[in-house]
């Protein structure tokens, strides 16, 4: 027998000590075996004042024992619960885990979506040239009727030309957003020449304002106005087909001052101007000893025109001032004020009565004057005369002070349109534009079309009228040339049955004729246009919206205003804008700006 000593003895308990602590954690719990303290000098502890716990040895008994406990028991209770079967587990959150795998799947989806969109929009195929065997179409403009026809049109049938001051689309809804800098001019300008580049058969594009229509040369004369011109400025450009789609200028009604100090809201430019001029005024009332009259005259925001479009240039200046120039600027707090003044009972006449007075209520909170039956007669560079209508017909005049005028109201005819209804006499009542008649021919005229603000209808001259009316003459189009094709194939079929006398043949080539003819009546079998109205928008400041929808038809209607009409306000220009690359734009500005506000510096 070999003699250890304590410390020896110590190592050797501890050892034996983990092997059973290992061997008792892996065993059941009902396995757990305690054995009385043992009293051999091995297990004694040098500590004789503390007990020791002491470790059984892992001898060939022990062993016995702990596989005796473990074997099952053969009772018949034991095999009864060992038989059974056991009901399987019910997965929880599988409706969750489905959610989440849709939710993957439609992530990857629109990812690929749009990295094909991208890439499409970035690799454009190869076009056909322009055939000269083909008729001409020359579509004057780049507005709303001018792109939707542009867009839906099939140009392998004709030899494309377009014709515009401005190389670019502009969604002109959010055009007020760009006078504040909540959305960027970029983000709402689509390229003309990302448009043309994907057609069929390539499109010429001259940039150039149409200066002469003549009628009876079918010639457009054109002017390049820009400031760098070249050796020719002015030329004709010949047509077969002809498409006014202009638009309109803004309607002064002959008022005097209007041109020379009031600020438009048509083009981008315009909004420009705009943003400028607002910083402009601010930055001149801070100045140093500046009077306390001619600051509220600078901080006095002036719209005239109670439309959508003034409404939202109003909505849209009052977020600027609460939102960040009250922030950055704190010494015109209380001292910046915007007025709306409309000529009528009240603003937003297209909308229902319960959106006009909750439009009106949500100005009233925010601090925005409306002033309603008031008509402006006067304008010079530092304030407008007004005419007041009171409540009892009495008329009142009095002189507004401002420091920013924009005039939102109103549409008039342009020149060169004007000259076109001069030059026919079933034009000479017109005054609003072009009359046309059910399938936007221009009255007196042979092949040539108009559409938009430059045409007058029974419609209301807006961005959703002219967009239907380019796709009602893209269908024209497209269905003339299918027209004009098959009656080249029913001549063709006729000219064989002449020249034929296998009477087999000739019955062959009649009953194929007959086809033919039953499909030109079909393709010819377009009815006249008619405007679907989908709705009227318009944001009205403080992150609040007002909507008056119209569903199936106008079967039905809904007229919404508040914070969740403003969400499904973005949400539905983000849809109209028409390439992916605005609205990634548009969406990355509103975000940009909900981040780290707007821009207040003068450019």
């Amino acid at each position: 027998m070999v003699l250890r000593t304590p410390s020896a003895a110590i190592a050797a308990a501890s050892s034996r000590r983990s092997i059973l602590q290992s061997t008792i954690k892996s065993s059941p719990r009902s396995l757990l075996i305690r054995r009385p303290y043992s009293n051999s000098p091995l297990y004694s502890s040098p500590f004789k004042n503390r007990p020791q716990r002491q470790l059984p040895s892992l001898s060939s008994p022990f062993r016995r024992t702990i596989a005796n406990l473990t074997e099952p028991k053969n009772d018949s209770s034991s095999t009864v619960a060992s038989t059974s079967p056991v009901p399987p587990k019910k997965p929880r959150f599988r409706v969750l885990r489905y959610i989440w795998r849709a939710t993957w799947i439609s992530a990857l989806g629109g990812v690929a979506y749009m990295a094909y969109h991208i890439y499409d929009s970035k690799h454009p195929p190869e076009q056909l040239p322009q055939d000269p065997t083909k008729k001409t179409l020359v579509i004057l403009g780049s507005g709303w009727g001018s792109i939707s026809l542009l867009k839906k049109l099939d140009t392998e049938d004709y030899n494309v030309i377009v014709i515009s001051p401005r190389n670019f689309f502009l969604f002109t809804p959010l055009l007020p957003s760009c006078t504040t800098g909540t959305i960027e001019h970029r983000s709402i300008m689509e390229p003309l020449r990302h448009i043309i580049r994907h057609k069929k058969r390539a499109v010429k594009y001259y940039e150039a304002e149409a200066t002469k229509i003549d009628m009876q040369k079918r010639v457009v004369k054109i002017n390049d106005f820009s400031d760098i011109k070249g050796s020719v400025s002015e030329t004709e450009v010949p047509f077969d087909y002809l498409v006014v789609g202009v638009g309109a200028e803004n309607a002064t009604f002959g008022i005097p001052g209007v041109k020379e100090h009031a600020c438009f809201l048509k083009e981008i430019g315009d909004a420009q101007q705009i943003r400028k001029k607002v910083m402009d005024c601010i930055e001149t009332a801070t100045f140093k000893d500046q009077t306390e009259e001619e600051k509220a005259r600078l901080l006095h925001m002036v719209v005239v025109g109670g439309g959508p479009t003034g409404i939202e240039f109003a909505g849209e200046l009052h977020d600027f001032f609460e939102e960040d120039l009250r922030k950055w600027v704190p010494d015109i707090s209380d001292k910046f004020k915007v007025t709306l003044v409309e000529a009528l009972p009240n603003v937003l006449p297209m909308f229902s009565k319960a959106l006009i007075e909750y439009t009106e209520k949500t100005f009233k909170d925010e601090n925005i004057t409306v002033r309603t039956k008031t008509m402006v007669k006067k304008v010079t560079d530092k304030n407008i005369d007004v005419e007041i209508t009171q409540p009892d017909g009495t008329k009142v005049k009095e002189s507004i002070d401002y420091g920013l005028l924009v005039w939102a109201t109103g549409n008039a005819v342009r020149s060169v349109v004007r000259d076109l209804m001069n030059q026919i006499p079933a034009q000479k009542n017109s005054r609003r534009g072009l009359e046309v008649n059910d399938y936007l021919v221009v009255a007196g005229t042979e092949g040539i079309w108009a559409l938009g603000d430059c045409s007058a209808t029974k419609y209301a001259p807006t961005a959703q009228v002219a967009s239907q009316q380019g796709n009602f003459l893209a269908r024209l189009f497209n269905s003339m040339a299918k027209t004009e094709a098959v009656e080249v194939e029913l001549y063709n079929l006729d000219q064989r049955i002449q020249a034929s006398k296998d009477e087999e043949e000739k019955a062959q080539l009649n009953a194929e004729i007959n086809i033919k003819g039953r499909s030109l009546s079909k393709i010819k079998q377009l009815s006249p246009f008619e405007y679907s109205h989908q709705g009227s928008l318009a944001y009205i400041g403080a992150d609040r919206a007002v909507a008056d929808l119209t569903w199936f038809g106008g079967a039905i209607s809904s007229a919404t205003g508040g914070e969740l009409t403003y969400i499904f306000w973005r949400s539905a220009y983000v849809s109209m804008v028409f390439s992916l690359r605005n609205r990634i734009l548009v969406l990355t500005d509103w975000l940009k700006t909900k981040a780290f506000g707007r821009d207040v510096s003068r450019e």
